[in-house]
């Protein structure tokens, strides 16, 4: 395996990270027959969490083409300013697809890809499509409906607690349907939310987590990068709920569940798409029906009865029996934004900017 040195390493300026074992340098020569990759990473590659579940997805397509593939991955890029020099590099090397997978590499994104039409770009989070890039989203407010039962049932205080990374509609959605889970369970349960403003700050994670347990939130589910919500709330005898991987090992045996991200399936098939020659840039936008989103093992000190409930309603969602977010829905203010009988349109749901009845912060 050839690697960069370090003049390569260091024009892509110091937030930039090589994924060892993983990638081939761009430059550097190729089979004519050999599918060129690189995907771009928000935060470094760790044992569990969202860029790990994108670095699988990687995996996935190595283990499909074989030698006939070359990766370059690069990690810990958030910034605008480095994922536009980064994304510009990775296409003007010739990689023939290019991931990013942070809503942050958007505008990026949609910079780089109209000066390099040859090049099929496919963004995770994104919002805007262009010839030549399109986007893959999951619907996570799914799992963290079948996840709200569980907390539901767990809660004795009637209060969980949420970690969201941004106030941005792909955590605010999740955040509402986890209580919409819970309240199905127990109507007076509510949450606390509590937003970050970073995908990665282990530290201020902590601190949002015992400030939750302190305001009575005995369960705690974060939507951030790393396990850290999981390991205070099991460290301070709460149930948790882990995202994108299962992260029961950090929990101390707290953690109900976790609702996991599988791109494996969205990887392989744009790889396979670009090397036929047949891409196209699409919206996707897939849940558990499309076994992206998944969930883990539920405790098993959760009674039969409640886990049975979770698994009923995962099988009304993948029917279209059940909808997370079917009226009657109420906002803060009480003013009624779904009607009974009816369901939030999709296009309200990816671009949600209100919190439900029961929600206890705020967007700002």
């Amino acid at each position: 395996m050839k690697r960069a040195t370090r003049r390569e390493m260091l024009k892509y300026g110091a937030a930039a990270g090589l994924a060892s074992g993983l990638t081939t340098w761009p430059g550097m020569g190729r089979a004519a027959d050999t599918l060129k990759v690189g995907a771009v990473y928000v935060s470094p590659v760790s044992e569990i969490g969202w860029t790990k579940q994108h670095s699988l997805g990687v995996e996935a397509i190595q283990a499909e083409f074989g030698d006939k593939v070359e990766v370059t991955v690069i990690d810990n890029i958030f910034r605008p300013q480095d994922a536009e020099r980064v994304f510009r590099e990775l296409a003007g090397a010739g990689n023939d697809l290019v991931f990013g997978t942070s809503f942050s590499h958007g505008t990026p994104m949609q910079k780089v890809a109209p000066r390099f039409p040859e090049t099929k770009f496919e963004h995770c989070s994104g919002i805007k499509h262009l010839k030549n890039l399109g986007t893959f989203e999951a619907k996570y407010f799914e799992g963290t409906y079948l996840a709200g039962v569980t907390a539901g049932h767990a809660s004795k205080s009637a209060k969980i607690g949420f970690i969201g990374g941004f106030p941005i509609p792909d955590i605010v959605g999740p955040a509402n349907a986890l209580l919409l889970g819970a309240q199905s369970v127990n109507p007076d349960v509510t949450c606390n939310v509590i937003f970050l403003n970073s995908w990665f700050d282990p530290g201020k994670e902590k601190e949002a987590a015992k400030t939750l347990i302190a305001q009575g939130c005995d369960v705690i589910c974060s939507m951030t990068d790393t396990a850290t919500g999981v390991q205070v709330a099991g460290e301070n005898d709460a149930w948790s709920i882990g995202y994108a991987s299962d992260m029961s090992k950090f929990a101390e045996g707290k953690q109900l569940t976790a609702f996991t991200l599988n791109w494996a399936p969205v990887y392989v098939r744009a790889a396979n798409s670009v090397a036929a020659g047949n891409w196209t840039s699409t919206e996707q936008w897939l849940g558990l029906a499309d076994d992206v989103v998944q969930m883990a093992p539920y405790n098993p000190e959760l009674p039969a009865d409640v886990i049975t409930a979770a698994e009923k309603a995962q099988a009304d969602i993948v029917s279209g029996a059940l909808h997370p977010f079917g009226g009657e829905v109420k906002d803060q203010s009480g003013q009624v934004r779904v009607k009974e009988g009816e369901t939030l349109p999709i296009a309200d749901i990816r671009g949600i900017n209100w919190f439900v009845e029961g929600m206890i912060g705020n967007l700002g």
